[in-house]
């Protein structure tokens, strides 16, 4: 290894300290600081909780399912480190660390630690807290510390490759693995072509709506002709479950392993607990650890001596007897799959242990920081790396991280080292108006709109209309910043959406559906009052309207976007609007047309919506909110 690919991976690890101490130092200072009330409030806790199964799952490890009264929104997500506590004053042992396993509504499954559930479980008081997470850093540290030891194996050789210290090796493949194909686009199946081709490494670049997840299940499709298992990671929970479901409706035997954020039946049915469960030798399993507790709880009940001893000794016989069969089960599962998915840290888990895989694709690798990638990618023989670096980044905490490189993913790296990828180049969602402006700033045109979506509109609107930009230059309408959660809100743009919805709702022919619709802003405290405003207008109850932050909405599609700028000032700032990778998610959302409600004044001196706003005189509609105030 180079002294610079050491250097390198040195300032890497360095970074994930970095991060890791930022983050322990948030929970810490801001989070644990808080009354438990407060914890509440802010969605940091659930108190009280109500306890409605405690048992044992895969390794016997105790889990329990909770729920809770309330809407509140809350932080907890699955894989989420969390604290299970009681407020009762006599309990022993107050508090039980575990890890969620998924979270539906007011329900949450925590798979705890320790062999057994805790004994006040079922008198009440009971909560839950989130924690600092330190198992992902861990792992990606490990994970760097093993590239970084990598010496004459396949990982030394794809850590060269992917840093540019070697050239990636291509085989050239016959057009009759791909020809038949037909579902996919010309781009789609060249992207198919470099996946089967690449011995090493291959850049799968997918701007928005261009069927990037399409591809990749065509392409697992191929590769498990000739391959016993492939590795699918993805950074979230919720990309890795869409992937299992994609997977499995191409009739491909998939297995989910860790934690999902999606617990209904259709994504249950694959995960490695639940295919485990169905095996017929699980009954044995079960048996055997009921018939090893009861010898404990017997032996617990002698005086002592050598009977004491023998019982301990044969319960102990009778939990290894399980555990040996249940390693065969989980095996058989695994290796009956043609497809592991996990998350990129999930790939770590002890349950995949050395498994070593040909390919491993990570979808949504614009995601994911660097470290995180290196996870899957040491136990592979060649990666596949797909996304699209011109959408949201990884989230760093630390600024001194961030301002340090943290943020930049192997992916984008790699586009700029290597040059070769697969760009898809057809989009199946916007009509080519709302795709123009974004496909000329970021994807120097190249993209084209698909047949028959190139010019789709709404029932009654014209091309242009599908691209409107209503400027609050003048009005008055000044954003304000709330005092408790410093986060920006403008009423009146929420004033101009609710209009804008009436009008829209008005103009639709009875003969045709109302569209869905969704209202989204960079700012949180502006999608609590949308969510408030629009719930409150009687009129609108008709319409199918979600409200979000451009964050929670990568990755979803509606007819109709509104996207809420917020930032109105005479100062000409628009703070975190000038991440324009955010913008770019925000502008490819909707299908059939994109209302943008903003201040000309304070962000037409910037290049990016300086840009847009020319785009919009030139190929939309312009308005001002004055034509939505006479009235």
């Amino acid at each position: 290894m180079t002294d610079k690919q050491q250097a390198e991976i040195s300032r890497l690890r360095e970074l994930i300290d970095l991060e890791r101490q930022e983050e322990r130092r948030l929970h810490l200072e801001v989070i644990q600081a808080m009354p438990l009330v407060q914890r509440v409030e802010k969605g940091y806790s659930w108190y009280p909780l109500q306890v409605i199964e405690s048992d044992y799952g895969i390794g016997e490890r105790p889990y329990v399912i909770v729920t809770r009264e309330g809407e509140e929104a809350h932080q907890f997500r699955a894989g989420t480190s969390v604290n299970l506590f009681t407020t009762q004053a006599d309990a022993r042992s107050p508090q039980r660390s575990g890890v969620i396993q998924y979270v539906k509504k007011n329900r949450m499954k925590i798979i705890l630690g320790g062999d057994e559930a805790p004994s006040w479980l079922q008198r009440g008081g009971v909560g839950v807290d989130l924690m600092f997470d330190e198992r992902t850093y861990v792992e990606m540290d490990k994970a760097m510390e093993r590239v970084a030891g990598a010496r004459g194996n396949r990982t030394a050789e794809l850590r060269d490759v992917i840093m540019g210290v070697r050239p990636a090796g291509f085989r050239p493949v016959a057009d009759e693995r791909v020809n038949d194909l037909t579902e996919l686009n010309d781009s789609q199946r060249e992207a198919v072509r470099e996946i089967l081709s690449t011995e090493h490494l291959s850049l799968i670049h997918g701007p928005p709506g261009t069927g990037k997840t399409t591809t990749l299940v065509a392409a697992v499709g191929k590769l498990v002709e000739t391959e016993s298992t492939v590795l699918f990671c993805a950074p979230s929970n919720s990309a890795a479950d869409l992937v299992t479901l994609r997977l499995a409706a191409r009739g491909i035997r998939v297995v989910r392993t860790g934690n999902i954020s999606r617990v209904e039946d259709d994504v249950m049915q694959h995960t490695l607990e639940v295919q485990t469960a169905e095996h017929p030798d699980t009954k044995q399993v079960k048996k055997l650890r009921h018939e090893a507790s009861e010898l404990r709880r017997k032996a617990k009940r002698m005086r002592g001596g050598r009977d004491k001893g023998m019982t301990f000794a044969e319960a102990g016989r009778l939990s290894g007897w399980a555990r040996q069969l249940e390693d065969h089960l989980l095996d058989h599962v695994l290796d009956s799959a043609q497809v592991i998915v996990c998350t990129l840290v999930g790939a770590a888990s002890s349950v995949l242990g050395d498994r070593e895989f040909k390919t491993c694709i990570i979808d949504e690798a614009a995601q994911a920081l660097e470290p995180a990638t290196w996870i899957p990618i040491a136990k592979s023989n060649r990666v596949v790396l797909a996304g699209d670096p011109f959408q949201l980044p990884p989230t760093v905490k630390s600024k001194e991280a961030e301002r340090g490189g943290f943020g930049v993913t192997l992916l984008e790296k790699s586009l700029a080292l290597h040059g070769r990828n697969a760009l898809l180049k057809v989009q199946y969602r916007m009509n080519e108006r709302i795709m123009g402006f974004s496909n000329e700033y970021f994807y120097d045109g190249q993209l084209r709109a698909g047949p028959g979506i190139a010019d789709r509109t709404l029932p009654g609107v014209s091309l242009s209309e599908s691209v409107v930009f209503i400027d609050t230059a003048g009005t008055g309408f000044e954003e304000k910043l709330h005092p408790q959660f410093k986060s920006r809100y403008n009423d009146g743009e929420l004033d101009l959406i609710i209009e804008h919805l009436l009008l829209l709702q008005g103009s639709i022919p009875p003969e045709y559906p109302l569209p869905r619709i969704a209202v989204i802003s960079p700012y949180r405290e502006q999608v609590v009052r949308a969510e408030d405003r629009i719930e409150g207008v009687a009129a609108l109850a008709g319409l199918n309207i979600s409200v979000n932050t451009i964050d929670g909405f990568q990755g979803r599609e509606r007819a109709v976007v509104y996207l809420s700028l917020v930032r109105s000032n005479t100062r000409a700032e628009i703070g975190f609007l000038s991440d324009y990778r955010r913008m770019n998610v925000a502008l490819t959302r909707a299908k059939l047309q994109l209302v943008v409600i903003g201040d000309s004044a304070t962000i037409g001196n910037d290049p990016f919506f300086g840009g847009f706003l020319d785009y919009v005189e030139r190929q939309g509609t312009y308005q001002t909110a004055w034509e939505y105030m006479a009235g």
